[in-house]
């Protein structure tokens, strides 16, 4: 917090000298600065960006402090117009002071970020935990722990613990506990066994370490799992959409932004793509297509046509292959370079579909797949996408095999559970690099 407000005070008056060349700060641009700054401070407590940043992702903290950074921003600008002191203050300065800040706030985060792990994976500034639970799910979380030794965990000790607990038992983990210099004790058990959490919590009850409970739940396929609070219960939430709030409104923000500017870029290319397809077969330029999207309602998605005119037996959808007789002239190139895709950008626009995004695959192959692909359906738990983390990662074209589709909806997944701006960015860099021309595309 100290260094927030040092960096929040540093960016105004930095943005004070830029704008009027001299330190000498005038009073009412003091007084400005306290109540940003103390907005800020605010602000940041209540989004807990002052909670501990171990077990924190670098990009979930950045995506709070714009968050914050932004609404003070309105906030502030509109107030100055709505009290009638436009005219009083410096608008530059005001636009200055917050970019300056938060980029000095950004730095100073990953700074010590930075410093802090590489004194964990020294071995310093490690808390270290006593776990406790059967030996298989203890095994696999001390992988966990030697897996992401930035997190600065340590194992101080282990208790096997099966489903029975007597008093000899808990006398003897609160003893171990005691002796293990823990900073933490974590309960690694199935939710069946509540009754033996409650015993080992009353049995550690003298101690002043802080205690966790991992539910054991490898066996459920999750889907961005968190605890939420909701009507003053507590959740886990097994299922659920990453796309809430602020997020969403970031996701949307991003595909008007980019969609408009790529559909710009892309309108000469659609212009002679669709001279093209005229020329060279008869039929409609455009193919149309009802797919699921977002939490499963239908849509009508829009592409290229790049096959020729002909019917699909009911309800059935046949895959392009590899020298598809069905192809057009053109339609094997638009294919293979994703070129056909290009008018789904209109889809993005509409708010239909996303720029990334799991692929809107077909009615029928979704009605088939879903019986056989656990948790395939959990990827309409956000908008479907016109590029993808399963697509940059070679994985495009025909899934003739039942574990290609897993392949693909494992990636999905992956994408939606660890969702941020930057990955977006990086997927749509990589789409250009490589994803436009791929091997398994026809």
């Amino acid at each position: 917090m100290v260094l927030d407000a040092i960096a929040i005070l540093t960016g105004g008056m930095a943005a004070y000298f830029y704008r009027f060349g001299h330190w000498d700060v005038e009073e009412r641009y003091f007084w400005a600065l306290t109540v940003i700054t103390l907005l800020l401070l605010m602000l940041n407590s209540s989004a807990d960006a002052y909670r501990r940043w171990r077990a924190r992702r670098f990009y979930e903290i950045l995506f709070k402090l714009m968050l914050v950074w932004g609404g003070v921003t309105v906030f502030a600008t509109s107030m100055i117009y709505f009290i009638h002191v436009a005219e009083r203050y410096s608008r530059l300065w005001l636009v200055m002071t917050m970019a300056l800040s938060f980029a000095i706030a950004v730095c100073v985060r990953w700074v010590a970020r930075t410093i802090l792990a590489r004194y964990r994976l020294r071995g310093r500034h490690r808390r270290h935990v006593f776990m406790i639970g059967p030996g298989a799910t203890l095994l696999s979380i001390t992988r966990h722990i030697r897996a992401q030794q930035v997190a600065g965990y340590s194992v101080a000790g282990v208790h096997r613990l099966n489903n029975a607990i007597d008093s000899k038992d808990l006398a003897c983990v609160s003893r171990r506990v005691a002796h293990s210099g823990c900073s933490e004790v974590w309960i690694c058990m199935p939710l069946s066994m509540g009754s033996v959490v409650q015993s080992l919590m009353y049995a550690l009850r003298h101690q002043t370490v802080e205690i966790r409970f991992f539910p054991e739940l490898s066996d459920l396929p999750l889907l961005n799992h968190r605890v939420s609070e909701i009507v003053g219960l507590y959740s886990i939430d097994l299922s659920v959409s990453p796309m809430a709030g602020g997020a969403r409104l970031i996701k949307r923000l991003e595909d008007v932004v980019l969609g408009a500017i790529l559909s710009v870029l892309a309108l000469p290319i659609c212009i002679i793509i669709a001279i093209a397809i005229k020329c060279s077969s008869p039929g409609p330029i455009l193919f149309k297509q009802h797919r699921t999207g977002f939490n499963g309602k239908r849509f009508k998605v829009y592409k290229f046509r790049s096959m020729k005119v002909h019917k699909e037996n009911d309800g059935q959808v046949t895959q392009a292959r590899k020298r598809d007789s069905r192809l057009t002239p053109i339609g094997s190139f638009l294919r293979r370079t994703s070129l056909d895709e290009l008018p789904q950008f209109y889809n993005v626009l509409q708010g239909r579909m996303s720029i990334v995004g799991p692929r809107p695959h077909a009615l029928a192959h979704n009605e088939h797949y879903k019986e056989l692909v656990q948790s395939y359906m959990q990827r309409h738990k956000v908008k479907p996408g016109i590029t993808g983390w399963a697509q940059v990662s070679g994985l495009r074209g025909e899934t003739d095999t039942l574990e290609k589709m897993q392949k693909r909806v494992q990636h999905d997944l992956w994408y939606i559970d660890n969702w941020s701006v930057i990955l977006d960015l990086k997927i749509i860099f990589l789409t250009f690099v490589k994803g436009f021309v791929g091997k398994n595309a026809y």
